[in-house]
């Protein structure tokens, strides 16, 4: 049997007045001893994940 975890809709809200109901769920990275402790976005459908630029400097990547 797999283990399952439940992860709540975060509500989003934009600058431009729009609010939607996004999964995020909790990460930690980890590198070289380092870790940061972060949320991603839940996306099933995507065929390209993204470490946003400013996560990669804290972590030491270039």
């Amino acid at each position: 049997m797999v283990d399952t975890q439940k992860f709540p809709y975060k509500i989003i809200d934009s600058s431009l007045g729009m609010v939607d109901r996004m999964p995020y769920l909790p990460l930690t990275l980890s590198l070289d001893g380092q870790s940061l402790n972060t949320e991603g976005l839940l996306d099933t459908g995507a065929s390209v994940n993204v470490l946003p630029y400013e996560l990669g400097l804290q972590l030491g990547l270039i």
